[in-house]
């Protein structure tokens, strides 16, 4: 039997408070109306660019106003939580509470966004191709396919990113 005040059920306990507490913090900051408006609209609206841009060269023949995209056949409109900076803020808050270096912590932050925000896209220009040719199916794949595999995302590139720092970390150093 293990003793409870082992020092690795104190790292556990102190990641997961760090990790409740950051990810509180940071969901309540994107809440405000000026970070909302002038980041979080704005990020959005990017990402409808992009999508649209991806969608034009698919030929689907779009276009984009703020952070809705328009065809003959669909509109869809990114709304927060669908433009991946909710899973990045779990991303962050898990990256940060992780005991890991700084540079660390910064590259699995950086490169987590990207690939979050990668497959955000495939996410957002899937769904508007289903909406348009598939209405019936958009629904379940916004609810119940994309929503999980987003998540699923930040939480996989966290535990890939966590491993390798374990990994670095337990080797023994070169002579």
């Amino acid at each position: 039997m293990r003793d409870p005040n082992e020092p690795g059920k104190k790292s556990s306990k102190r990641f997961l408070l760090t990790f409740a507490v950051l990810l509180a913090l940071f969901y309540a900051i994107i809440a405000l109306h000026p970070v909302n408006d002038h980041v979080v609209v704005p990020f959005t609206g990017a990402v409808a660019r992009v999508s649209g841009r991806i969608l034009n060269v698919l030929g689907e023949r779009v276009s984009v106003s703020g952070t809705a995209i328009t065809s003959n056949a669909f509109t869809v409109n990114i709304e927060n939580g669908c433009n991946g900076l909710e899973t990045a803020l779990l991303l962050a808050a898990a990256v940060l509470a992780f005991p890991a270096s700084w540079r660390q912590r910064v590259a699995g932050f950086l490169l987590g966004f990207a690939a979050i925000e990668l497959v955000n896209l495939v996410r957002v220009v899937s769904l508007f191709w289903i909406g348009a040719h598939r209405p019936r199916w958009f629904g379940s794949a916004h609810t119940l396919v994309w929503q999980s595999l987003v998540v699923l995302a930040g939480v996989g590139l966290f535990v890939l990113w966590a491993s390798i720092v374990t990994q670095k970390s337990s080797r023994p150093a070169a002579r």
